[in-house]
């Protein structure tokens, strides 16, 4: 439970993320999550990493009970700040990574592999930002780089999801898997990547990110100021504390 590393192959390291029962993350994972990542990217001998998850499904998001636990800003905060520097690794990691994504990548799921070099998928992956429904908001920078602009925001309006393959034919993934064959197929694609030179490949990461249209740090720190606001506000706990439930009115019905 918690992060681990491994190095399958030469040059690869594989980060895998394990979280039960759903690998929603408390604070200190993220943490962790994004020290793994840096420490592998500073590593020389390793020109690529695979980002995988162990469990039931990739990543359900930041641990919302832990929120609901703690009676004032200490844990959203420390959430914020936990998602910002782990998404920030998974993008200033020094060698391209790859998603390893199964079952359902949701919330600060969509932010890790929105920043990912690459993304391999399972069958039965789903993609989606449920914010909206969980009174947060967020990550819709990360969900831009992954469908149409116009899909992102019916996604995000809506909470819902969207399959391996629709983002395959939109081009954000690159193969679809049955589920058996994840591990075996980012280790191919990552295992193309680190038979690059060590140098070049790393000049390669630093020059795409400088090319990027969006600062994802700037625009994903702004997100976050209108999540805060929404808990001071108190409209965040009144969605939380009725999570999973239906409370639909029939005056909102109508």
């Amino acid at each position: 439970m918690g992060v681990s590393t491994a190095r399958p192959e030469k040059g690869i390291c594989v980060v895998t993320a394990d979280f039960p029962p759903v690998n929603a993350l408390p604070v200190q994972g993220w943490y962790d999550l994004a020290d793994a990542l840096r420490a592998a990217g500073r590593d020389p001998g390793i020109r690529c990493v695979v980002l995988a998850a162990a469990g039931r499904g990739f990543n359900a998001g930041v641990d919302i009970k832990e929120m609901q636990r703690d009676t004032g800003h200490t844990a959203l905060v420390g959430a914020n700040r936990g998602c910002y520097e782990a998404f920030a690794a998974v993008y200033e990691c020094e060698v391209p990574v790859v998603a390893a994504v199964n079952g359902f990548c949701l919330g600060g799921g969509i932010g890790l592999v929105g920043n990912a070099d690459a993304i391999v998928a399972s069958d039965d992956a789903t993609f989606g930002l449920p914010e909206l429904d969980r009174g947060a908001l967020g990550a819709a920078t990360h969900l831009a780089r992954l469908v149409p602009q116009h899909l992102m925001r019916a996604l995000y309006y809506t909470s819902r999801t969207a399959t391996a393959r629709e983002l395959h034919a939109h081009g954000s993934v690159w193969k679809v898997v049955p589920r058996e064959e994840l591990a075996a197929a980012a280790l191919e694609l990552a295992r193309e990547i680190a038979r690059k030179d060590g140098s070049l490949i790393r000049l390669a990461k630093a020059a795409i990110n400088g090319i990027d249209p969006v600062d994802v740090r700037r625009s994903y720190r702004f997100e976050q100021g209108f999540t805060f606001e929404a808990n001071l506000s108190g409209v965040a706990d009144r969605i939380r504390d009725t999570f999973g439930k239906d409370t639909f009115g029939e005056e909102d019905r109508a």
